[in-house]
Parts: C-alpha cells; sequence; structure tokens
C-alpha cells in the first residue's frame, strides 16, 4: 500500500497550469483552460484518494461505489457545500446516470474489474480508465479527472505510484482520451478494439511511473530499552 506525497502532486500540476496553454494548441480536441479551480480540485481530488488508501477503502465494492460519485463532485465542485448545492441537480443526474444506464453505468466497469482482478495494475487502471470515458462516458462531466483519481487509486492501493498530469505527458494522456471518449463501448469494432487500446494505454500509464508522486516511508524508530 503506498500513500500519496501530495506536495509533489501540487507542484506538477502547477506546472503543468503554467504550460497548459502552449500544450492545448496541440491536442486533437482542445480541452478547457487549466484555471485555479481546475488544479484546487484535482488537488483535493488526489488528498481524497490518500484518505481511501490509507483508510483501506475498497472503491470497487458492492455498499461502497458512491466514493466514485463523490470523486466526480470533487473534481467539479470541491469541497465547499455552496458549491455543491448550486450544482445539485447535475450530482443528482449524474448518480442516476451512474447506477442505472443500462449500458454505461458502473456496473459494466465492476463486471469488467472482476474478470480482470488478476492482470497487472497498469492493466487494471487502462481497462477501467478506457471504460470510464468511452461512449456512453460513466459521469455526466468530469469523466478525464475522475478517471484519472480512479487510475492512481489502483496504482497506489498497489503500491505504484499515483498517475499525475504533467507537461510532459500531457498530449500522450489527452489525444488517447479523444479516441476513447468517440468510441461506444458497445460496437463491435470498439470490443475488436479494445484489448490493444488497454494493453498501449498500460503501457503509457507504466512509463509515467514516478517515484516522487509517492511519499517516502516513514523511518522505522528503534525499540526502547
Amino acid at each position: 500500500m503506498a500513500v500519496l506525497n501530495l506536495s509533489a502532486i501540487d507542484a506538477a500540476l502547477h506546472d503543468l497550469q503554467r504550460d497548459f496553454p502552449r500544450i492545448n494548441k496541440e491536442l486533437f480536441d482542445r480541452r478547457d483552460p487549466l484555471d485555479d479551480e481546475v488544479v484546487d480540485n484535482m488537488l483535493e481530488g488526489y488528498a481524497a484518494v490518500d484518505r481511501l488508501i490509507r483508510d483501506g477503502t475498497d472503491i470497487f465494492a458492492m455498499g461502497q461505489l458512491h466514493h466514485w460519485l463523490e470523486l466526480n463532485n470533487i473534481v467539479l465542485c470541491g469541497r465547499d457545500p455552496a458549491v455543491r448545492a448550486r450544482h445539485h441537480r447535475l450530482s443528482q443526474a449524474t448518480a442516476s446516470r451512474f447506477y442505472e444506464h443500462p449500458d454505461g453505468g458502473i456496473r459494466e466497469v465492476i463486471d469488467w474489474y472482476a474478470v480482470n482482478s488478476a492482470k497487472g495494475p497498469w492493466r487494471r487502471g487502462a481497462g477501467v480508465y478506457i471504460r470510464v470515458l468511452s461512449d456512453p462516458q460513466l459521469f455526466i462531466e468530469g469523466n478525464h479527472r475522475t478517471g484519472a483519481l480512479i487510475v492512481s487509486y489502483l496504482l497506489a492501493r498497489d503500491g505504484r505510484p499515483p498517475f499525475v498530469l504533467t507537461r510532459r505527458n500531457a498530449r500522450e494522456f489527452f489525444n488517447p482520451s479523444s479516441v476513447f471518449k468517440k468510441s461506444n463501448k458497445r460496437s463491435v469494432m470498439m470490443r475488436l478494439k479494445m484489448p490493444g487500446l488497454t494493453s498501449a494505454f498500460a503501457d503509457f500509464l507504466k512509463a509515467q511511473s514516478n517515484q516522487a508522486f509517492l511519499a517516502a516511508p516513514e523511518p522505522s524508530r528503534a525499540p526502547t530499552a
């Protein structure tokens, strides 16, 4: 089990923010500006992931799926109750989609994960991310950001560094994500392509592994006499 180096993640996201206007021009699909609110909410999201791991929470277990919705609420609204109140209709609609969508809800993701639970963490993370993002998407908004946090949870729970978007990997993250987003997960063509897409994205996630995003282990204390 790993815990996150939140200060290193903070530095990486703010470094990306400074360079994002240039990066955005080079993407297949332009993204919304990476403003302070987006960065702050992502940092809150990583802190929430850290707490889930420290508490030993299995967000893939029945009865724990609400944590997915909470991560989505955090990336969209942060933790401010006033902001959340203004977006309560979106939250309600997202919860309905999340639990009830016959083709793209959480059940499809959990079923895939159960079948592939023995796969390596990067493969599992890639498969879950593609299923969050591909059409129909799991959430109404914030699928990229929430998906990145879910991937980070999976990796860090397995002792691997979380996935963190940086100025060096942003293009490699967003451009394939554009392909995933435009692909219908139920189509025959997507079913044929899914293993190859999952393998390629797993390789990408593994290549981004950075120990700096894990907190240093606490030194062991010598026994007292």
